[in-house]
């Protein structure tokens, strides 16, 4: 036994703060490991969000918490498809020439940080139904009217920057360089192994 009380009580700190840092280098290593599978991780966040629905739809209730998670989510979504950098502002714009020197699409929200946050909310959300606190007493078609009118209203001055500015978010119908075209007639080159294509 120790000669003095807080001994005890940093020696017990000390050991949470250590197990605290052993979790958090876990939770970190399989989120790494997660990051080139992003089918896999939206299926599981499709599946907590499933779980969340459901629980909301038996319980009938915590329609104030699923209207603050659609809200965050919207807002997760905007910042998913909008450019790192404002074409409206001084730094680099986007091409909108073909004469101008390409320059990639880079969101101001990556898809992975985009993941990790959707499927955050929705379980904290989930945990938030099991108390009665967050149970707040609403007619939820209003709620349900008025996301709607932010999503439309949202997506609309989204889809306006887009064409102002000419960028797709989107990787797909992107056309993809692979190099200098082949002149038309001239033999195909041999690479580096000594094949001919």
């Amino acid at each position: 036994m120790s000669a003095f009380p807080g001994d005890a009580a940093s020696t017990s700190r000390s050991s949470i703060l250590k197990w605290r840092e052993k979790l958090g280098r876990q939770f970190q290593y399989y989120l790494d490991k997660s990051t080139p599978h992003p089918a896999a991780r939206w299926l599981g966040s499709l599946v907590v969000a499933i779980i969340y629905s459901t629980r909301v739809y038996y319980l009938r209730g915590f329609y104030i918490v699923t209207y603050a998670l659609g809200i965050y989510i919207l807002n997760l979504l905007i910042g998913f498809l909008s450019p790192k950098q404002e074409p409206d502002g001084d730094g680099p714009a986007l091409p909108s020439k073909n004469s101008d020197e390409f320059k990639p699409f880079i969101r101001r929200l990556p898809e992975f940080k985009f993941w990790y946050q959707f499927t955050r909310a929705f379980i904290i959300a989930f945990f938030l139904t099991f108390f009665s606190l967050f149970d707040v007493p609403v007619f939820w078609p209003i709620l349900l009217v008025y996301w709607l009118v932010l999503f439309i209203s949202s997506m609309k001055r989204q889809l306006a920057h887009m064409i102002k500015h000419r960028y797709i978010p989107f990787s797909f119908g992107k056309q993809k360089y692979s190099g200098k075209a082949k002149a038309p007639g001239s033999p195909p080159k041999p690479d580096k192994t000594g094949f001919r294509d």
